[in-house]
């Protein structure tokens, strides 16, 4: 039976894509930050995600205009959850996390080996309102060695979810609506 509830825990229904790591570089060093708002605008691909002035990555990427998002696997929650939790202006978290920083072939931004995937990106808009930074991905890189291909999915009340299980039987019947190239599995 449905029941009414607060409206302030709807989004913890929606929210549960994977928790990414965002990369920028400021011209002197990387940074790293986490980002669970973000939402995948279409086949080509175009990629927003929500953030303000609060995050130190934000006003980089307003002046870069890039960066990389990072899909890190289940393995890496602490480092995730360390990168969200602290600023970059005092530490370097890619040396505290012991993150490697691998060289793109669009942006200044590193990728991050240990993660699932990584997607270099050209900031295309931002909608000041709210926060929301609209990217378009130029290159998609892949870590195909990876153990742990879980991804963490954040609620959004301190609690994650995390997937594994993966269903295919639906792919033929959708397959007209699925461009050529983007399947995964």
């Amino acid at each position: 039976m449905q029941k009414e509830s607060n409206i302030s825990r709807a989004f913890t229904w929606l929210e549960p894509g994977p928790v990414i790591l965002v990369t920028t570089n400021n011209g002197k060093r990387n940074n790293v930050c986490t980002i669970s708002w973000h939402m995948v605008m279409d086949f080509s691909p175009h990629i927003a995600i929500t953030t303000g002035n609060w995050n130190q990555s934000f006003d980089t990427i307003l002046h870069t205009r890039e960066c990389v998002l990072c899909i890190p696997g289940l393995d890496l929650l602490d480092d995730v959850l360390y990168a969200g939790m602290h600023s970059g202006t005092k530490i370097d978290k890619f040396a505290r996390l012991h993150l490697t920083a691998l060289q793109g072939n669009f942006v200044k931004a590193p990728l991050i080996e240990e993660c699932l995937a990584c997607i270099e990106c050209k900031l295309e808009s931002h909608i000041e309102t709210y926060g929301i930074l609209i990217f378009k991905g130029l290159q998609l890189w892949e870590n195909k060695s990876r153990k742990e291909n879980r991804t963490a999915h954040a609620v959004g009340d301190g609690s994650f979810i995390s997937d594994g299980h993966i269903i295919t039987k639906y792919r033929k019947n959708m397959r007209t609506k699925i461009p050529d190239g983007c399947t995964r599995f």
